[in-house]
């Protein structure tokens, strides 16, 4: 990804009086819990992404709302930068700290303040895990839809601020459509309240923008969630292909159907080999690729759907399709899809873990063109996809102690992520763009576009002080980034007639 170690946005940014903004944060708010010793702030240095680290000025870790008012009061007063922080999970490096700048780290703002069966919704702390939301509605029948894999540890703050999806996004949508409202503090610490209380709210849809926004807007401070009604029945079949392209062309055929499933799954061999030495999920070993099907609903429609899903499964190729017996094979399978990530990380010293989103049709050449690089740069990728809405998680292996590794695996990477876009995609689908992928913003979108995007963050946060050097990058970054791939001799994006 060539320029994204250097150290310009910190180097950017006012050297802050660390002393004196102790000594003004502890008159102020005498009762806050701050870290401030070498000891105390390395193990906020990264979040999920730990290719790259950067110790913080403080870490703050406040319990009330006014705490987190008043410190936001007094950063801007003083121009120091903010950077949020929730379970620290995320992978695109967007919770990554700020050597001049405050950690303010809302996990302990963990509590549910209301579960409404009637109403169908829940009204949460921004430090509340995700699958908690669900255990606490499960009494009522009830359940929050989005779920992505780190679901037992990521927090719902975390959740609004990345859009997170899971594997169940093809059918009940990403966080942005499960939710009612968002209250939210400025960078100058006044409280908003983003959506409402109904299915839609007057004026511009502020919700919609704000979920997404990585903390370039503001502090997520309470979430309203809408809770579903748990399926009677959800019956998963799994598939087995001796070919990813055959494996690819089956998503776009069952989704030509009509029949939109609950969550529609892919791994290739290297990542189904990974999850079944972990797991023990009963996938087939010698597949090239293996579907995970799940169709949910009353069960006349399930059972049916089961059964023309099947047909479209083996007239595309499939070599055996397994229905999952009961509840306890179901639980299972998905087990050793939402393990893959760990598992992959049982025979690798190191992974890179990507993140971008195709249109269906071309799953197949994408699929090739990440084949190509691999064998490139020499390394292995083991292929994760939320298949039926074309997101993808490759997963680069590498050994950060070999000399050189590092920067393949972030190279391929970038040249996936570009390859993405040259297919009519995008370089997120869920784990937003942080520092990960700020110089492929640059290969996305042109200068007009990224100047809008400025706009948007200085009509919330004048003074770029919410979570600085993420997301949006700077224009002369993307004139770096194009005159970098013109000094290397290379098109913006991969030749794709090679795939």
């Amino acid at each position: 990804m060539g320029i994204l170690h250097d150290e310009r946005i910190d180097g950017a940014l006012p050297v802050v009086d660390k002393p004196a903004l102790l000594a003004a944060l502890r008159a102020a708010l005498p009762d806050l819990q701050i870290l401030h010793r070498a000891e105390e702030l390395k193990p906020y240095e990264c979040d999920g992404l730990s290719a790259y680290r950067t110790l913080p000025l403080l870490v703050v870790l406040p319990e009330r709302l006014e705490q987190v008012q008043a410190l936001l009061q007094l950063c801007h007063q003083r121009g120091v930068p903010v950077v949020a922080r929730g379970a620290g999970t995320g992978l695109s490096g967007g919770a990554l700290p700020l050597s001049q700048g405050i950690l303010l780290v809302m996990a302990r703002f963990n509590r549910i303040l209301e579960i409404n069966p009637q109403g169908r919704f829940a009204r949460v702390q921004p430090g509340v895990r995700n699958l908690a939301i669900s255990q606490a509605a499960a009494p009522h029948g009830l359940y929050y839809a989005p779920d992505p894999s780190s679901q037992i540890a990521c927090s719902i703050g975390g959740n609004v601020a990345e859009n997170a999806g899971g594997v169940h996004c093809l059918k009940y949508g990403l966080t942005v459509h499960n939710l009612l409202k968002v209250q939210v503090l400025t960078v100058e610490g006044e409280c908003l309240e983003l959506g409402s209380d109904a299915l839609d709210s007057p004026g511009f849809d502020l919700l919609a923008l704000f979920t997404g926004s990585e903390g370039l807007l503001g502090i997520v401070s309470e979430v309203t969630v809408k809770l579903l009604p748990r399926p009677p029945l959800a019956r998963v079949l799994l598939a087995s292909f001796a070919s990813v392209e055959a494996a690819g062309r089956a998503v776009a055929e069952i989704i030509a159907t009509g029949i939109i499933p609950a969550g529609l799954e892919m791994m290739d061999n290297l990542a189904v080999r990974a999850a079944e030495a972990f797991i023990q999920a009963g996938y087939p070993l010698d597949a090239a690729a293996i579907l995970l099907c799940e169709l949910d609903g009353v069960e006349a429609d399930v059972h049916d759907d089961c059964a023309r899903v099947d047909a479209v499964l083996r007239r595309a190729g499939a070599g055996e399709v397994r229905l999952a017996c009961d509840e306890t094979e179901r639980t299972r399978f998905w087990a050793g899809r939402k393990n893959a990530f760990p598992a992959v990380g049982r025979i690798s010293p190191d992974y890179y873990c990507m993140d971008g989103t195709i249109p269906r049709r071309e799953l197949p050449r994408v699929l090739r063109g990440i084949a190509a690089l691999a064998e490139h740069y020499g390394l292995q990728v083991a292929n994760v996809f939320h298949a039926g809405d074309g997101n993808l998680h490759p997963l680069i292996l590498f050994d950060a102690n070999r000399p050189g590794e590092l920067a393949r695996a972030e190279a391929i990477g970038g040249k996936i992520l570009e390859l993405c876009v040259a297919v009519g995609g995008s370089i997120t689908g869920e784990h937003g763009v942080g520092r990960e992928k700020i110089n492929q913003m640059c290969a996305q979108f042109n200068h007009d576009e990224i100047s809008l995007f400025h706009a948007v963050k200085a009509a919330f946060d004048p003074r770029g002080l919410l979570n600085p050097g993420k997301h949006i990058p700077t224009l002369q970054r993307c004139a770096e980034f194009g005159a970098l791939h013109v000094h290397q001799g290379q098109l913006p994006f991969p030749d794709l007639e090679r795939f």
